[in-house]
């Protein structure tokens, strides 16, 4: 039973309103004030004849000037269109409170997450978006944020929006948060030349060294033309990633990509998957099309472009000047339009010079060229990436993310990684399969003890006074760690001296960023 009371605003009229209640031993579950004179009731159903008693002694109330049975209270009404709105959109909507629980999910939220209401609410929204930190930007600048992120495979945009409270006193509190998941389709721009800051093809890329930054701005530049891109890169840096993000980002993102790895094939193989053969050819009746034909219109990644043949260089090379190209034991000539993109972990300069790879070949390839740098040379790189692999692996496991061990980042940043990312992804996995409890320490890493700082530093000139080498030791210790700790602050927490300390003797020696 939800009954209206319009009335004057007169102090005390309530309290006698819930005298009545009480007096008939009704219940009250719930109650509302409009500024504008009504109070709303919610009370559970009585008999008639209370019921033509209780309205009758309502309007004896001094200020009352009506009473009526109304189906719904204004905020069950607000409620319910509220919720059939959210249910009705076609984008994921999730309110989330300041913890990061979930407190709503409308249906297409749930159809995103493969879960029902009962699975969402309550629900940790790391363990919904293992890639975006909710308590970092709780405990930051609780702004408006706008990130790609990457589902069952799929690209979305997310929006989070901080909600907030204003009260009498005109004060704003966060009360919690909105978000809402789209699909990052309806956002592409069909402008060829998207802005640089829009991750269109490079979400999965994270990094905070400003040659991540340099890498990543231009790669997006590159991203958009026709002609052959070389990808430099020790093993584990990511470059077929790379490669595959160029290709996303391009006018081709809707044509296949398409990969052969160039390392330890036969050429007789190596040749048919790149080109084909005719009916009849080993003894296949039908033929083959060749990737570069399987991808027309679309991109081909040959990976590990320096160990291929010179018999395939040469069929390569030609296949670059113009397009065209012959299956293996046909005569006619086929045209297609693909983009190669290539990788290698060697120095193509030096192997051109010697003579193992084409000279030609090189020239033609080295037009456009991206160096991935090591993860040695940007340590800043190791927590974001940490972050990452913890948070995917622990989704994977159906884990929670385990705290991390005081001095396991600095421990991180200082080995050498001689495997990249790919040796930090593995390593982190082992940990996380080793850990007995849910603090994640170095010893689970398995780090080789000869693999520290030290192994970075410079043969030491032994000539002079011991006061002599031990300075050039140390300014060689602190230029390598400043690169890891660029400020005076953070370098002495490292090294547990004084600030001032720090700040002196890199000012003595002239160390400076690099």
């Amino acid at each position: 039973m939800r009954l209206e009371v319009s009335c004057e605003d007169r102090l005390g009229l309530t309290r006698e309103l819930l005298d009545i209640l009480a007096s008939k031993n009704i219940d009250l579950r719930g109650i509302e004030i409009d500024v504008i004179g009504i109070i709303y009731l919610n009370c559970p159903d009585i008999d008639f004849e209370t019921f033509s008693e209780l309205m009758a002694e309502i309007r004896r109330i001094p200020g009352v000037r009506d009473v009526r049975k109304i189906q719904f209270m204004p905020i069950e009404r607000h409620n319910t269109e509220l919720i059939s709105l959210l249910n009705n959109l076609p984008d994921a909507v999730l309110a989330i409170d300041l913890k990061g629980s979930v407190d709503m999910a409308n249906h297409s939220a749930q159809s995103l997450f493969h879960k029902d209401e009962q699975e969402m609410i309550g629900a940790h929204v790391s363990t919904l978006l293992p890639a975006f930190n909710f308590s970092r930007w709780v405990e930051g600048s609780k702004s408006r944020v706008r990130e790609e992120v990457v589902l069952d495979g799929l690209d979305y945009v997310m929006d989070l929006m901080p909600v907030y409270i204003t009260g009498e006193s005109k004060e704003s509190t966060l009360a919690s948060s909105m978000m809402i998941i789209r699909s990052a389709n309806a956002n592409v721009v069909a402008d060829d030349k998207l802005p640089l800051h829009n991750n269109l093809g490079f979400e999965h890329f994270v990094g905070v060294s400003n040659r991540h930054k340099t890498l990543i701005n231009q790669a997006k530049k590159l991203a958009m033309l026709d002609q052959p891109l070389l990808i430099e890169g020790e093993t584990g840096t990511g470059k077929e990633m790379l490669a595959r993000a160029c290709h996303n980002r391009s006018n081709r993102s809707d044509a296949p990509f398409l990969v052969l790895s160039c390392a330890s094939m036969p050429d007789d193989v190596a040749e048919t998957e790149l080109f084909g053969h005719a009916p009849g050819s080993f003894n296949h009746q039908q033929g083959h099309k060749g990737i570069f034909e399987q991808a027309n219109g679309g991109t081909v990644f040959l990976d590990e472009i320096g160990e291929m043949s010179p018999h395939l260089q040469i069929k390569l090379l030609r296949f670059l000047q113009d397009g065209t190209f012959r299956r293996v034991g046909e005569e006619h000539e086929v045209h297609v339009d693909v983009r190669v993109l290539a990788s290698t972990r060697h120095n193509l300069a030096e192997l051109a010079e010697s003579g193992k790879f084409r000279e030609d070949l090189f020239y033609r390839l080295n037009v456009l060229t991206l160096r991935i740098p090591p993860l040695r040379e940007r340590p800043s790189d190791v927590q974001p990436l940490l972050e990452l692999f913890v948070a995917k692996h622990c989704h994977k496991m159906g884990m929670l993310k385990p705290k991390l061990e005081e001095g396991l980042l600095d421990q991180l940043a200082q080995y050498q990684w001689p495997g990249n990312m790919r040796q930090l992804d593995n390593m982190v996995l082992r940990a996380l399969t080793e850990m007995p409890d849910d603090k994640l320490d170095v010893e689970y890493f398995h780090l080789p003890q000869l693999e520290t700082v030290s192994s970075g530093i410079a043969n030491v000139n032994l000539d002079g006074a011991l006061d002599d080498i031990m300075k050039e030791y140390e300014a060689q210790v602190l230029d390598r760690l400043y690169q890891s700790f660029p400020s005076s602050r953070k370098l002495a927490k490292r090294l547990n001296v004084s600030h001032t300390s720090i700040a002196n003797k890199l000012r003595d020696y002239g160390i400076r960023k690099r």
